[in-house]
């Protein structure tokens, strides 16, 4: 599929799992666990879906995964996987490198999201995974990472982006952006302060990147936010703030964590909004 000046790829960087409960909220097991099942943990299959896109002069990866320095206790506690899929492999199924990459977009600094920005290397130093390229990321969010909650700390991890800015490759935005002629960067704070959403628009398509607004196709409906989110009430007002026009101007959305969908459209039923048009990119 082609957006504007830029091919778009799904990339996979790995599989992981997070407790149900948590993913879902208030909802009811009952209700959530008919498209999601859980494990003998209470743990639903999630994955960590990158989206590489590639023009005459740029190649930008937005969000990046877990990476590889998570201890032997947290990779069991998340299930992490990359038996199967991990981002080297992927950017090589396509004829790229991690050098190759000259933009990372950042939705938020959460460990599932930008682990992957770093790697330990053979001295056992910490070093970009991506050494040329510039890392995008709100200002707000920036300032937030380097001081979060007690109730969200444990989801930040400073050896995941501070050796960004150390090394010069931190380009920070002041609220909803224009990137260039096909990229927007629109600002949402209910899961965390400034997570940022990217939007691609050209005269024919819209697709936007959801990241953790709508983690999967089953957090769609209104009323299905997480238990992770730090102001669940202003993810239910931003919902209803996209929603309507997701369905309006049909808006292809690209789920970063759902296992088993890439992309969906969206529609307005009278039992409220739905999964519409599910598919592959490739297919698109």
């Amino acid at each position: 599929m082609k957006i504007g000046n830029y091919k778009l790829h799904s990339v996979q960087t790995g599989l992981f799992r997070l407790d149900g409960g948590a993913m879902f909220g208030v909802v009811p097991k009952p209700l959530w666990s008919k498209t999601n099942p859980a494990d003998d943990r209470n743990r639903i299959d999630m994955c960590m879906r990158s989206l590489l896109l590639v023009s005459a002069d740029k190649k930008i990866i937005i969000d990046n995964g877990v990476g590889y320095k998570l201890s032997d206790k947290l990779n069991d506690i998340y299930g992490v996987d990359h038996s199967k899929f991990t981002m080297e492999h992927e950017l090589k199924t396509l004829g790229y490198s991690t050098n190759d990459i000259t933009d990372v977009i950042l939705t938020h600094l959460h460990f599932d999201h930008a682990g992957g920005s770093t790697k330990t290397n053979e001295n056992g130093k910490l070093s970009l995974m991506f050494p040329n390229a510039i890392c995008h990321l709100q200002k707000k969010h920036w300032e937030w990472g380097q001081n979060p909650s007690e109730r969200d700390k444990a989801s930040f991890m400073p050896e995941n982006y501070n050796p960004i800015k150390e090394a010069g490759k931190l380009l920070l935005y002041d609220g909803d952006t224009k990137f260039d002629d096909t990229i927007s960067l629109l600002t949402v704070s209910g899961h965390t302060p400034f997570m940022q959403l990217v939007k691609l628009s050209d005269d024919e398509n819209t697709m936007l990147f959801t990241a953790d607004l709508f983690p999967t196709t089953s957090h769609i409906p209104l009323a299905f936010i997480m238990g992770y989110d730090l102001f669940p009430l202003t993810t239910l007002d931003e919902k209803k703030k996209f929603l309507p026009q997701i369905v309006k101007e049909n808006w292809l959305l690209f789920f970063e964590h759902d296992a088993f969908t890439e992309t969906c459209r969206v529609q307005q039923t009278e039992k409220g909004f739905a999964v519409h048009d599910k598919m592959e990119l490739k297919n698109r």
